[in-house]
């Protein structure tokens, strides 16, 4: 059996209440803070039976790896997730919607795709091992709960994989501020891989070749582009309103 690990903040702890209370080991707290969205998280804890310790705010700090824990921390045993793409792939019974994520090594930035992908109802998301960040405590705190929710497949080879998307016919469209077609011109009710890299940089130019198609997101200010979590919710909910909201 896998160790224990650590949620803490409201959303992912209380997400974790919400869907699999029985895997919570025990939910640290600091007692000194009695306001209303504490006395409620309380009640919720006593009502699902799940074991209460109280800790000041340096052992949360401990627990956690984190300051912003909020009051709240949570040892919970790791929940069965699928392993691997393929088997996601043939268990999806619509067209597939996917994020891949290119570069993106700031945890927060993760936390907050994984957060976008699952309120759009996108069905994974892909980053490569190497130049990517992977789930931790921050990542959980930043997306949540989404960590818990959202299939996030790490591979060895992205060029490799995008291709392997290509041959279930899953279209794999790349963003790009130089596109000549907007993400507005293009078709997101088939299956689609929506494919973003680091704010700056972009995605690396290996990625960039193996997709089918690149779109721009139209910038109209002062600003040439948006934080890659901005630009995956701009793209995955344009994707679901053209899918029928």
């Amino acid at each position: 059996m896998s160790s224990p690990k650590v949620l803490f903040g409201f959303h992912a702890v209380g997400v974790r209440l919400k869907t699999a209370p029985q895997s919570i080991v025990e939910i640290y707290f600091e007692p000194t803070r009695r306001d209303a969205r504490m006395r409620q998280f309380l009640e919720r804890v006593r009502e699902a039976g799940v074991r209460l310790i109280e800790a000041d705010g340096l052992r949360l700090s401990k627990l956690a790896g984190s300051h912003g824990h909020q009051g709240v921390a949570a040892r919970v045993a790791v929940l069965p997730q699928i392993t691997s793409l393929d088997d996601l792939l043939d268990q999806i019974t619509e067209p597939p919607l996917l994020l891949v994520l290119d570069g993106i090594t700031d945890p927060h930035n993760l936390g907050a795709c994984l957060r976008v992908a699952d309120g759009a109802g996108a069905h994974a998301v892909i980053a490569p091992k190497d130049h990517a960040a992977g789930i931790n405590a921050t990542v959980a705190k930043v997306a949540s709960g989404a960590a818990e929710t959202m299939p996030y497949f790490m591979v060895t080879n992205l060029a490799r994989t995008l291709g392997e998307l290509k041959e279930r016919n899953i279209w794999c469209i790349g963003t790009s501020d130089d596109a000549p077609k907007t993400l507005y011109q293009v078709d997101l009710k088939t299956p689609t891989a929506l494919v973003l890299g680091a704010e700056g940089d972009g995605m690396r130019q290996l990625t960039r070749k193996t997709c089918d198609e690149l779109i721009s997101i139209p910038m109209h200010g002062a600003v040439e582009s948006l934080n890659v979590s901005v630009a995956s919710g701009v793209c995955l909910y344009e994707a679901l309103r053209q899918r029928g909201g």
